[in-house]
C-alpha cells in the first residue's frame, strides 16, 4: 500500500446563528496523501481547520462532503479502528482512574490479553515519562501536561499501526517535549506512521518528513520540508563554499560578491544558477577548491507565515 491515509475533497460545513442560519465552513476541499512509515507534520493557525479534519478522520465528526481511506478502509468502517492510535489536544478521561487502570480499560477494549496490557502498561508509561509514584494517582490530581502524557500513553495502547497525535506537545516542558520527540521518533523506527498537527515549528524540522499546511479550511502546501523550503523562496540564492583560496583575493576579481571567510576557505552568495560556473572558473584560477554548492531555504517560520498569512 503506497498511501496509508488518502483525504480527497473533505469538506466540513457548520451551522452558526439562531433565527438566520448560516453555514461556515471550517474544512474547504482538502486533498492529500500520506505514505506509510514516516511522521507527517499537520500544520496551520489557529481556526484553520487542522482539530475538525483529524476529527473526521477518526469519524468523531461527519463529513459534509469527501472521501478520506485509512489503511486501505473507509473511516466509516469501524474495523479499522482497532489499528490505529489517537491522541486529542486536550484529552480527558474520568477522573478517579488511576493512569495504570485507565490503560488497563482501554486494553480491555480492543480486547488485547490482560498480562500483555499490564506489561505494555508500564512500558509507554516509562516511555512517556510518567513517574513510578504518579501511576498509582488518580487522574484527577494531575497537571495538564501529566495528562498529556497518560494521553499519548492510551493512544498506544493497542499498539497501532498508525498514530493520530493533535498537539502532542501541548502543556510539556522542555524535558518532557524531548522525551516525547524521542517516542515519536521511535515509533517511526518501529516502521509505524506519526500524523501530527502541532504549532511547535522546530518539532516540526525535528521529526516530520513530510508536512501539509493549511489555511482558512484550505490547503495551502504540502511535500517534504526539503521541496518547500527550497521551493517557495522567491528568489533562489545558492551559496558555493570553496578552499584553498581567501576573500581578499576573490574580492578583488569580484567587486559586487556577498562574499565571507569561512576557516580555512571562503563563501559566495549567488543569486543566478547560469553565474555559478563563471565563478568557480576564476576562483580556479587562484587556487581555490570547489567543497559544496548548497541552494539557501528559506526557514520553516518563514514558509509558515507565507502560506497561513499570519
Amino acid at each position: 500500500m503506497e498511501y496509508i491515509i488518502e483525504i480527497k475533497d473533505l469538506v466540513k460545513d457548520y451551522e452558526t446563528g439562531f433565527f438566520k442560519k448560516k453555514k461556515v465552513r471550517a474544512v474547504d476541499g482538502v486533498t492529500l496523501s500520506v505514505r506509510g512509515g514516516q511522521i507527517f507534520g499537520f500544520l496551520g493557525g489557529n481556526g484553520a481547520g487542522k482539530t475538525t479534519t483529524i476529527k473526521m478522520l477518526m469519524s468523531l465528526l461527519y463529513p459534509t462532503s469527501g472521501t478520506a481511506t485509512i489503511l486501505g478502509q473507509d473511516i466509516a468502517d469501524f474495523t479499522m479502528h482497532r489499528k490505529i492510535g489517537y491522541c486529542p489536544e486536550n484529552p480527558y478521561f474520568y477522573d478517579y482512574l488511576t493512569p495504570r487502570e485507565l490503560l488497563a480499560y482501554f486494553g480491555e477494549l480492543f480486547e488485547a490479553d490482560k498480562a500483555k496490557t499490564k506489561e505494555r502498561a508500564e512500558d509507554l508509561l516509562e516511555k512517556v515519562g510518567l513517574e513510578e509514584r504518579d501511576r498509582s494517582r488518580q487522574l484527577r490530581k494531575f497537571s495538564k501536561g501529566m495528562l498529556q502524557r497518560v494521553g499519548l500513553a492510551q493512544s498506544l495502547i493497542n499498539d497501532p499501526e498508525i498514530v493520530f497525535l493533535d498537539e502532542p506537545m501541548s502543556g510539556l516542558d522542555p524535558i518532557g517535549r524531548r522525551e516525547v520527540r524521542e517516542l515519536i521518533a521511535s515509533l517511526r523506527d518501529q516502521g509505524k506512521t506519526v500524523f501530527m498537527s502541532t504549532h511547535i515549528l522546530s518539532d516540526v524540522e525535528a521529526l516530520c518528513d513530510e508536512v501539509a499546511i493549511l489555511r482558512k479550511g484550505k490547503l495551502a502546501a504540502s511535500g517534504t520540508l526539503d521541496e518547500l523550503l527550497v521551493s517557495q523562496a522567491e528568489n533562489q540564492v545558492f551559496e558555493v563554499t570553496l578552499r584553498g583560496i581567501d576573500a581578499e583575493k576573490l574580492a578583488d576579481v569580484f567587486t559586487n560578491a556577498d562574499l565571507a571567510s569561512r576557516g580555512h576557505g571562503v563563501t559566495i552568495r549567488v543569486d543566478d544558477e547560469s553565474k555559478i560556473d563563471t565563478f568557480l572558473a576564476e576562483a580556479r584560477k587562484h587556487g581555490g577548491k570547489l567543497v559544496s554548492v548548497q541552494p539557501l531555504k528559506q526557514s520553516l517560520e518563514e514558509l509558515f507565515v507565507s502560506k497561513t498569512g499570519e
